[in-house]
C-alpha cells in the first residue's frame, strides 16, 4: 500500500484500461441493439 502513494500509476492506467474496455463494450452494445432490434424503432 505504501507503494500507491509512491507510484499511483501502477494502480490507476490498469483502472483506467479495465473502466474504458467496460465503457466501449457498453456503447458498442448499446449501438447494435439500437440499430437491430425493431421494436425500438416504433
Amino acid at each position: 500500500r505504501a507503494d500507491m502513494v509512491i507510484a499511483p500509476h501502477v494502480a490507476v492506467f490498469p483502472a483506467l484500461a479495465i473502466f474504458l474496455t467496460v465503457l466501449a463494450f457498453n456503447l458498442l452494445g448499446d449501438g447494435l441493439r439500437d440499430a437491430l432490434d425493431p421494436k425500438i424503432k416504433g
